[in-house]
Order: structure tokens, then C-alpha cells, then sequence
């Protein structure tokens, strides 16, 4: 199913959290079990639209724009931290009142999972967890494998650099992530776009950057988080992906385990549930079957 930035835009709602405007979008349901989704770097929760009419069928899904992302406030400048996305995904668990849910995540976003479940194993996470599937994402720094394009957006040249990128250039170092089949058409390409340039975004990219800073500041921490879960975990992976494909799972098996559900996509890159919706709802459908 594809859905337009502008129709994802009207089915959703802006709510006032931790003094910033957040876009979000509750699929409703109170009697259906919830699940919580967090998107990936650098676009927004627009990401999830091809899994989410299969998905709601059964379930309550919930999905925002972090700060700085999609249609979202994008304070520039500003120090963004995982630790204040986290903050603010805890703030509107607590506004849309999910006592118990599960977690479905994505690059940027598995990094805030990271720390949410965290706080979960500590025992003063907002809600219950009743489960974490992660999709590809940097969840071990040392198997991140970072573009040339991120590299320069976290150098002194950013502030510059994420003003001048240019729809083409964008164009270029994004559709790498993706497998040589299932590249983003034009059309998904427009899209992303307005997602990262709305409200003047690109202001904001480099600020955004600071999360590849965090994951190794807080390596241990986000590390142990998957070692210590106290919920069931999972990975569904996009295997061709040049940032985090099949060595980060490799990665993954020898830190976390093997014991875990785990899927992997040939032939599928860096955003797997765009790539291939429909492989990526029977993976997860899987994995919460055998919960």
C-alpha cells in the first residue's frame, strides 16, 4: 500500500511533549495489543507506512516523528541526544496511556530502543515491554559501518555541508543503503526528501549526527541492554546492507546470542520493512507467535 507524506500527515495528530511539538500517528484500538514503533535515521515515522495497514489489522500501532525528523519540531541549533528521544518516547507512551506493548525499531531508533529497554531491565521504564524486534541498525558501534556522507555531517564541516546537500546528493548516498533490487523509486525518493527537508530540516542533520557519538559513549550500556533483556528479543535483518547487514547479525549472534528469534533478507539492504513489507510482517507476525 503506498501512502502519500500528505495522507500519513492527515491520519496523525501533534501533541506537546517535553515543550516540543511531536508528530504522531495512533492507529487506535484500546482492546487490540500495542505495538510501538521507532524509526530510523534521517527520515520519520512515514518509514513504517507499507507494514502498517497489514499490521493494524490485529494491532494498536503507534508511531512519531522524533525531534528533529519528518514533521516534527527541528531546533537548530541544538544538542540532540538518544537520551532525550528516549525521554520523549517514554512522554507520549505515557500520553497515548500503553501499559503494556511491544516494541518494533529501526537504525536511529533501535538506538533508542537500546536505552529504553534499559531502563526496562532497571525496572523504571514508562509501560511494560512485552517484547523488542529490532530491524538493521547500529546496535554494536563497532560493526556500524558509516557512510563517507555521515562521516563529514559529524565533522566541523556539517553545519555547512547538511545546508548544501541537494536533492540529488541525498539521492545518491541514500538509495546505497538499499539492495540493487529494490532501490526507492523516484517518487519514494520525493518523499523521503520532504520528510528530511520540512520545516528547514536540513538545519538540523548535523546536529542529529550526535547519535553515532552516543552509541560509543554508551556501548556498554546499550550492549548490556540486549544482553540483560528482560523481555524476548528479536532481529530481522536486511542482509546486503553496506552499514549494519550481515555482519552486524554475525555480531549480534556471537554478543547476544543465538538463542534469539532471528531472520535474515537476502538481497534486501538497510530498510527492510520498505524494501520488503510483506517478508517483514511474516518475520514479525513469527516472532510474536512464538513469544
Amino acid at each position: 500500500m503506498h501512502t502519500s507524506i500528505d495522507d500519513w500527515r492527515a491520519e496523525g495528530r501533534f501533541v506537546r511533549l517535553l515543550g516540543y511539538e511531536i508528530f504522531f500517528v495512533d492507529s487506535g484500538g484500546d482492546q487490540k495489543p500495542a505495538i510501538f514503533l521507532i524509526h530510523g535515521f534521517p527520515t520519520a515515522s512515514w518509514d513504517w507506512t507499507r507494514i502498517w495497514g497489514n499490521l493494524r489489522a490485529s494491532h494498536r500501532l503507534v508511531a512519531l516523528d522524533m525531534l528533529g525528523f519528518g514533521f516534527s519540531d527541528k531546533p537548530s541549533p541544538h544538542t540532540y541526544s538518544i537520551m532525550e528521544q528516549a525521554d520523549l518516547c517514554e512522554a507520549l507512551v505515557a500520553e497515548c496511556a500503553l501499559s503494556e506493548f511491544h516494541v518494533l525499531a529501526h537504525d536511529y531508533g533501535d538506538t533508542v530502543a537500546q536505552e529504553l529497554l534499559a531502563r526496562q531491565n532497571e525496572g523504571r521504564g514508562e509501560g511494560r515491554w512485552a517484547s523488542a524486534c529490532f530491524l538493521n541498525g547500529g546496535l554494536f558501534p563497532e560493526t556500524h559501518r558509516t557512510l563517507l556522507i555521515q562521516r563529514l555531517l559529524l565533522s566541523p564541516l556539517g553545519p555547512s555541508l547538511s545546508k548544501l546537500t541537494s536533492r540529488r546528493s541525498f539521492e545518491r548516498s541514500f538509495s546505497a543503503v538499499f539492495g540493487s533490487g529494490t532501490k526507492p523509486t523516484v517518487a519514494d525518493l520525493d518523499a523521503f526528501w520532504g520528510l528530511v527537508s520540512y520545516k528547514a530540516g536540513k538545519r538540523a542533520v548535523h546536529g542529529l549526527m550526535s547519535y553515532m557519538t552516543d552509541r560509543k559513549r554508551h556501548r556498554e550500556r546499550w550492549v548490556g541492554a540486549l544482553q540483560n533483556t528482560s523481555v524476548p528479543i528479536g532481529l530481522i535483518n536486511g542482509s546486503v546492507d553496506p552499514v549494519s547487514g550481515a555482519h552486524m547479525v554475525e555480531r549480534f549472534r556471537e554478543l547476544v546470542g543465538d538463542d534469539h528469534f532471528i531472520v535474515e533478507l537476502p538481497e534486501i539492504g538497510h530498510y527492510p520493512q520498505f524494501e520488503a513489507p510483506d517478508r517483514v510482517v511474516d518475520a514479525y507476525r513469527s516472532f510474536l507467535a512464538d513469544l
